[in-house]
């Protein structure tokens, strides 16, 4: 991406998404699913056999391990070195470390022969242990710069498809009662026409789970041309993130194929609420007001204890007759 960008751009120092520096171990599954898709095929099983085993792998050697997945050592080798490490020995330790922080992770996905319990321990429990992995790995600062562009924008597009596309309406919504300027679409036509129309005022939040859908990575370069500043919620290592401004990194290890993705949206939702909050601070007490407002249009539709609602009632209560 060409960071030489207009002055007045909001936000507009270039590309920032969360640091990867190989001596981290806090978010080591996480790197392991960005990355595992850029592996070659033979490297690919390892990282899911590791995701899959993370405990049984902690305690193996580099040949029990090459002869678990079926690949060689070398291939065991030049994984690690995927993931930054100097060999095996040194992804060992810092995945010991990582395992020792008591961050529950479950990578098993329903199948067709679970009991109902299993259904419910395996959905919360995987839901669960993803939400704090993504707590963990959040950076504040690129957190910060998101809200504060948000914050600043004339106006705030969400884009998605599919199920993002869910995300980003829920996003409009969030945004819309805080009385900002939003918009939500999620339709690649419509995106790409509204992106041609933005300013350097303007903030669109893209929302992808791969990151490697070719139509909103065009959409998002029309923006950057008109001058508006993209925030990707989408995989650390996708084009996306790299194309955006500011990239807040959703690494959720999921099947798209396996039923329905659940824990990536829920990763999205939880990371929209949060930015809604962080952006109604900024926005001071007068907000306070706006809500109040918002809330006391929705009162006249509840129905009061003991009272039994009927289309004349609800008419008359909002002042329709």
């Amino acid at each position: 991406m060409n960071t030489a960008v207009p002055a007045n751009r909001i936000e507009s120092t270039g590309t920032v998404v969360a640091s990867n520096d190989s001596t981290s171990t806090d978010a080591l599954v996480s790197r392991i699913t960005a990355v595992r898709l850029s592996l070659r095929p033979s490297e690919q099983r390892v990282a899911s056999y590791v995701l899959g085993q993370p405990n049984r792998v902690a305690h193996m050697a580099i040949a029990e391990l090459a002869e678990a997945v079926g690949v060689t050592d070398p291939t065991i080798a030049r994984f690690c070195q995927a993931l930054g490490f100097t060999g095996f020995k040194a992804f060992k330790v810092a995945l010991a470390k990582s395992l020792a922080t008591g961050v529950p992770y479950v990578h098993t996905d329903v199948s067709a022969q679970d009991s109902s319990a299993d259904v419910i321990a395996k959905v919360f429990d995987r839901s669960i242990a993803t939400l704090i992995a993504m707590r963990n790995q959040v950076d504040p600062k690129v957190f910060e710069r998101a809200a504060e562009a948000i914050a600043r924008a004339r106006k705030v597009e969400f884009y998605g498809v599919g199920n993002s596309g869910v995300v980003a309406m829920d996003a409009q919504h969030k945004f819309f009662l805080l009385g900002m300027h939003t918009v939500a679409y999620n339709d690649p036509h419509w995106q790409v026409q509204s992106a041609a129309l933005l300013t350097h005022e303007d903030v669109v939040v893209a929302i992808s789970r791969t990151g490697r859908t070719r139509d909103m990575i065009q959409t998002c370069e029309l923006a950057q041309r008109a001058g508006a500043t993209v925030i990707a919620v989408t995989e650390r290592a996708s084009q996306l993130a790299k194309l955006a401004d500011i990239a807040l990194a959703v690494d959720v290890d999921e099947d798209p194929d396996v039923y329905s993705p659940m824990v990536g949206r829920l990763a999205q939702l939880t990371l929209v609420d949060a930015l809604a909050v962080a952006v109604a601070l900024k926005r001071g007490p007068e907000l306070q007001e706006t809500l109040r407002k918002a809330k006391e249009t929705l009162i006249a539709k509840r129905e009061k204890e003991g009272e039994m609602l009927t289309p004349l009632t609800l008419a008359a209560r909002s002042r329709w007759i």
